[in-house]
């Protein structure tokens, strides 16, 4: 299949049908999360990811989706 012909079927597809569903989905108590990715050795370098106004984020790394729990406050910082 040429280059053209699988970007002609991508373009005719709806967005929904591209997008697939996140990894995992972790609800969580605050709005600054560290992922790294759980595994272990076989995680990835971890990072520290702000869920923003939205209330969610996505790690770059391995795809979790962070999601603030409903009622929870976003300034309530795990210390």
């Amino acid at each position: 299949m040429t280059r053209a012909a699988m970007a002609a079927i991508i373009a005719s597809r709806e967005r929904s049908e591209i997008v697939t569903e996140p990894f995992e989905v972790i609800t969580v108590d605050t709005d600054r999360v560290a992922c790294d990715g759980g595994g272990g050795a076989l995680g990835h370098p971890k990072v520290y990811l702000n869920l923003g106004e939205e209330g969610r984020v996505e790690c770059p790394y391995c795809s979790r989706l962070y999601v603030l729990a409903e009622g929870a406050k976003p300034d309530a910082h795990a210390h």
